[in-house]
This record gives structure tokens, sequence and C-alpha cells, in this order.
């Protein structure tokens, strides 16, 4: 394709025709449009494509899939769930027009088409069961039992090829039913089954036009199946919607997530030489399809056309490269946002340049370009740019920062650079600045442990710890803490690196080690504030830790981290920071040690098949009792879906282990125990452990045992796990016995 030809797909004149095109013929089928105002419409046509069903779901109450259906049923344009891509889409469109227009070459499609839709209409159930089984073997049949109950049923499910109702119901008659759902479909054909008796009255219908044919009861198979097939040949818009989806020859077939306007066919066809044959599918479904079959981007990075000889076109790919890279690298940190990821990883590889999203605590490989280890160095060139970072500095680590807005999303971006072997890695920590912190209920605490926390958070002094590895979500827990103890006659402040949540109310300041204002002299500096209560973000050094022991000795309630792997190892860390063991004994409150584990996803986790002996031993693995097996049917598995990317879970839920400190436990802290000889006496008390408040979001159908094994595997004593597994030894039969 030539230069000329390609400039501007989506932008300037053309596009603003095309947008008005699309508005009127949305105008002219869909009855609800013209009720949006004008600015709506304006935001719903000028958003992006992916984006238009979103906004116009959100503005009419309805969902994204219901959106689409309806709009294709009016449109005349086939619905199509699932597809096979063609082979070599790239040889039938160019990629920058796959992108641009979010469409995708289909293979032909015959076994996907489904069974037409019929409705049926009647107020006696043994006439509707009747239909269904006359009807199951040709149609995809849906039932009402009345007029108004008809109505809801043609908006709620759609795409209806024909409707056979009654004509005499108790309330709505079939005839004003049908009268009512015409004003929604005009289009729609209507067949009336009735008695002897209502004959003649049924014949107005048929002489409007509303009905196509009136059949009597009782009706045969044959019959009533001939007579709907003939029906819905006669419809237009089923002739339409209906077009062979293996058309060869001179045809396209495209599966795009929005109504094509006119000039998108012709595009294709000057680009193609081929008719477009259009098809609808979920926004969801295609643009994950165009990302995982050509990689995030790869439009921005599609050199194809740059590689042309002559020194005068040079300077003028140059600035098409750079141009590319910017898109590239904003695509890259948009989807990560769309994703829900938390960190995003460019990692430099022999002949590769990996890039990796975190996922709820997991690494997912993104697909990519092919090409994309040519432009490393543009690419990360890019990215220190946006940071802040000298580019021409490649030998040492280097950090900035990232401002970046996208839609109703402003990040705070922590950039990280690392010198590898084959070039400089680079990590971006995602910090949605309007992120919303969570409360307490929220965090997946058992009401017992939450009753507990509650309990010394409203204590006037003393420090509460939460310990565990980074990126456990301990920071959103003392969060969720400073809210739910939140009141106007209490002063809190907090210092944190950085601030990840803004609650208001609540003072808080970030740390700047370039100024030397660290997390000791912010901690002085509050204490001169008046504060009630202190929020410390991590207690490094001893010169924290005996800061803030010794404001809780003084009156002030000290909230801070830790990194240690349980509870108990709480107090020996600070003891390992020289802090004398009678403060530790006489401040500390309470330890929380948790993890984070992915969710379950609610739209396709199934229960588990687990076999008893399975089930036993991954409870021994747990150090839970072997009786608990009773609870067996609430454990689910994750299966995987759209929603949730495939991977089974989405989001995440904590696990907790609390450690209230006793008279026992301060004698032994202040004899400078050693963890598991305090673990010991803490687990004789009643300390909840993460295996026990894992398993219980087992039971609640949260998680599953493959996430809390990982994450709690090496928290028990040998003697825990060996005393658990002699239990299940015990319950099965002998190996002789199984042979």
């Amino acid at each position: 394709m030539k230069e000329e030809e390609t400039e501007d797909i989506d932008e300037g004149e053309n596009t603003n025709r095309s947008l008005h095109e699309l508005d009127l013929e949305l105008q002219d089928h869909m009855d609800w449009w013209p009720d949006l105002s004008d600015l709506d419409r304006l935001n719903i046509l000028g958003a992006n494509r992916e984006d238009r069903a979103r906004l116009l779901a959100s503005k009419d109450s309805k969902s994204v899939e219901s959106i689409i259906k309806e709009i294709s049923r009016r449109l005349d344009l086939t619905f199509v769930d699932d597809f096979e891509l063609s082979s070599n889409p790239t040889k039938i469109l160019p990629l920058r027009l796959i992108h641009s227009y979010s469409c995708l070459p289909i293979d032909a499609m015959e076994q996907s088409v489904q069974k037409p839709k019929v409705l049926c209409v009647d107020d006696e159930e043994g006439i509707l069961k009747g239909f269904q089984l006359q009807l199951r073997n040709d149609f995809e049949v849906h039932v009402a039992s009345s007029g108004d109950e008809g109505i809801e049923v043609f908006k709620k499910v759609g795409g209806f090829s024909i409707i056979l109702s009654d004509m005499r119901m108790p309330g709505m008659s079939g005839s004003s039913m049908i009268t009512e759902i015409r004003k929604i479909d005009p289009k729609i054909v209507c067949v009336l089954i009735t008695g002897h008796s209502d004959f003649e009255i049924a014949k107005d219908a048929i002489n409007s036009g509303q009905v196509f044919k009136i059949l009597t009861k009782p009706c045969p198979t044959e019959e009533l199946v001939e007579v709907l097939q003939q029906g819905i040949q006669q419809s237009e818009s089923v002739g339409k919607s209906n077009l062979s989806l293996n058309s060869k020859g001179n045809k396209v077939h495209l599966l795009t997530l929005w109504p094509p306007t006119p000039r998108m066919s012709r595009w294709v066809f000057a680009v193609s030489g081929k008719k477009p044959i259009w098809y609808l599918g979920l926004p969801e479904k295609v643009t994950r399809a165009i990302t995982e079959n050509f990689g995030i981007g790869a439009e921005s990075l599609d050199d194809s056309d740059l590689d042309q000889d002559g020194e005068e076109d040079q300077q003028d790919d140059l600035e098409d490269q750079n141009a590319a890279i910017i898109r590239f690298v904003n695509e890259v940190i948009m989807k990560a946002i769309v994703d829900r990821a938390t960190d995003i990883h460019f990692e430099p590889h022999k002949e590769t340049l990996q890039i990796r999203y975190r996922i709820d605590g997991q690494l997912v490989p993104v697909r990519v370009p092919d090409n994309l280890r040519s432009f490393q160095d543009a690419i990360i060139s890019r990215i220190k740019i946006m940071g802040g970072i000298n580019i021409s500095e490649k030998r040492r680590p280097q950090g900035g920062r990232i401002n970046f807005s996208h839609g109703q999303s402003d990040l705070d971006i922590r950039v990280s650079t690392l010198p590898t072997l084959y070039g400089e890695s680079i990590s971006l920590r995602l910090l949605n600045e309007k992120s919303q912190p969570l409360s307490m209920q929220e965090l997946g605490l058992l009401g017992k442990d939450e009753k507990n926390i509650v309990n010394i958070l409203e204590k006037p002094h003393g420090i509460v710890l939460v310990t565990g590895p980074t990126g456990s979500g301990k920071s959103t827990s003392l969060t969720a803490f400073i809210r739910r103890i939140h009141k106007p006659e209490r002063r809190i402040m907090t210092v944190e690196d950085p601030v990840e949540y803004e609650v208001a109310g609540i003072n808080q300041t970030q740390v700047n080690s370039e100024i030397g204002f660290t997390f000791a002299s912010a901690l002085r500096e509050i204490l001169r504030q008046d504060p009630d209560v202190i929020m410390v973000g991590e207690i490094r050094d001893r010169e924290t830790a005996d800061i803030a022991i010794r404001a809780s000795l003084t009156g002030h309630l000290v909230l801070s981290t830790l990194h240690t792997n349980d509870a108990p190892g709480a107090i020996t860390r600070l003891i390992d920071m020289e802090i004398e063991p009678f403060l530790i004994a006489s401040s500390v409150e309470m330890v929380i040690a948790q993890r984070l584990v992915r969710r379950l996803c609610s739209k396709c986790a199934m229960p588990a098949q687990m076999q008893k002996s399975d089930l036993q031993a991954s409870l021994a693995l747990l150090g839970v009792d072997i009786d608990e097996c009773k609870f067996g049917d609430s454990v689910l598995e994750a299966v995987g879906c759209p929603s949730c990317q495939n991977l089974g879970y989405r989001g995440r839920v904590g696990i907790f282990e609390l450690m209230k400190m006793s008279d026992s436990i301060h004698s032994l802290v202040i004899k400078s125990a050693s963890a598991p000889d305090i673990r010991e006496i803490a687990l004789e008390e009643g300390m909840s452990t993460l295996q026990e408040t894992g398993w219980a979001q087992i039971k609640r159908g949260l998680t599953t045992f493959e996430e809390v094994i990982r994450y709690a595997d090496g928290m028990m004593d040998e003697d825990e796990v060996s005393v658990e597994s002699s239990k299940v030894d015990q319950t099965l039969p002998p190996v002789t016995e199984l042979q």
C-alpha cells in the first residue's frame, strides 16, 4: 500500500463523516439511541472502538454482551461468540488495519452457526413443554407463560428469529404482546396458535401485517416446524444475518467489536480486493485475540513499510520509529492497567526482549511482536526519558518516577534499571493514586481475628506489627486498620515510602532519602506534632525501631511492618536490631503475619473432585485435623475463563497469623527466647496460624489448597507435620490391602 493511502486512517474529516454515518444508522435501528443526550452519544462514538459497548452498557444499565447482541440483531449483523482466526491473517489485511479497526479475518464457521431462536408463549405449562419437545431438534427454544413475561424474555435473551404465541391468555393477549414486541423489533416474525373459536379474530392480526401465519391447536410437529422455518426464511433480517459463513473467492469474513462504518468496508475492499462480510463479537474476546496472536503494540512496531530506499526517506523513517516507540510503551502500560498488573518487567535476553506483568502476585508473560528485540535500545531509552533517568548511563542501576494518566487512572510509576548481560533490565512498579483503600472486612479476616485486632487497636498505646515478605499486603492492612480507628477526636499521622493510599482526614507524609528525610527523622518530627496514632511504613533499622518503641511507651499507638516469615519471628528480629528485650515485652501488643493468596474467579470456579486420601494429605500439609474432611464438598478448584484470562483466579485475599502478647510470651521475650520456643507457647494459647486461616478461606470457596500450601509452606514445625501425617496414615488401609 502506498504511503498516502495509509496515513490518518482514523483521523480528520473522514472519521467525523464515518461517525455521523454510524450515528444515523443507530438512530434508525436502536429505539433507545436517540434518547441519549447529544454529549453521551458523542462520547460513545468518539471513544476507542473497544470501549464503546462498555460505555453504552453503563448508560443503559445492561451487560456488554446484551448490548452487542442487541446491536447485531438490529443492524442485521451475525453475532459470533466462538471463532477461529484465518491462517496468515496479515496476508488478508495489513496488521495496521487489523489494529486500527479492531477486526480479525476469521475462518469459515459453518459448524458454529447456532439454531434459530424461537420464543414460545402460552399460559398452559403442558403446551409449553410440548413446544419444547417438538422444536428442540431444529430451534433454540425459550418459553414464557404470559405476555408480560414474553416481553421480558425477548428483551433479556435477545436474538430471536421468530415468536410462537397463544392467542388468548390471561392478562395480556398474544396479539397485544406481539404489538409491544414489534415496537422493540419491527422485523420480528410472529406466528399465532389458537383454538377454532378464535380463528376469525386472529385473521385481523394477519391482515394488519403483524402475524405471519395462524395455526390451530393441536398442531403436528412437522407442520409446526415447517411454518416456523418458512417464517424465518421470509424474514429480511434473518436472510441477511444467516449469510453463509464459508463463502469463498471474492469475500473476506471479518469479526469486529463494534458495527463497521461504510468507510471501513471501503478501506477493506481497497486493501484486500474482496468484499467484507462483517460479524460482531464481544469486545473483550476480540481485543484479547488480537493481542494474543499479534502481540501487544504490534501495529506500532510494524516496520514492514519502513524499509524504503533513498536517503531522503531516512529522516521520515526515524521520526516514524520514534513515534512508534512512544505508542508501544504507552500501550504496554495501558494494557497493564487493564489487566490489573502491579509490576511490569522488561527483561533483555540474547534473542528476545521479554515483557512480563505481575498479576495477583504471579508473573504472566506478555505476547510481544516477533521483531521487538530490534527495538530494545529505543524502548529502554524511552522509559528512561519518561522516568527522568540519565539515558547515557548504562553501567550502574538507576531509579526514577513516571506520572502516567489513562482514563480514570492516575499512576505514580516507580522505575528501576539494572545492567544485565544483554542490556538494561527495567522494572516498573505501578501505584494507582486513585486506588481505594480496603476495609478490614475486605482484607479477608476471620470474624474472631478481626475482633481481636480491633480490641488491640482501641488501646491508647503500644505497638502493632504486621510482618511478611515484600508484596504480602502489609501496607494495605495497616491502612485498613487506621481507617477502622479513625475518629474526629483522634490525630493520626503516617510516614510511608511511598504513600500508596490516600485516606481522608489522615496526615500522611512520604520519606525522601535524597534529602535525608528517612523513617527515623520523619518519626522524630511526627512526635512533635501531637499525634495519637502513628503509622510507620517499615521498621528497617535500629534507630527507627528504637524511636517507635519509645513512642509507644510514651502514650502513642504505633503501627508498623517488619520483614519476617511468621509472627514469632518479629520478636527475634527486633532483638537482632539490638532492641532491649524488656522494651519489646513492654511495648509490643500484637504481631500479625500475613500472606496474599490468589482469589478464585467467581465466574468459573468449580467443585474440586478430590479423593478422600488426597484431601487428607492436603489437610496434613496444612496441619489441620483430618476430621475437617467433612467439609470437602466446599472445596473449589480453579478452571479458567475469559474473565480471569484463563488463570482461574482473579484478585487476592489475605491469610493471617495472629500472635497476641500474653504474660507467658512476655516472660519468654525478656529471656530472649528463640522464635520456635515463642511459637510453641503461642500455639498452646490459641494463636491462629496461616495454615488454619488458609483452610478457612478454602472452606469459604475463596482460594485453593495449591495457593495456601504454596504460600504457607515451611511455616510449620517438622513435628507438627509428622503428627498430622501419622493421623492420615492411620486412616488409610495397609498397602497389602490396597493391592
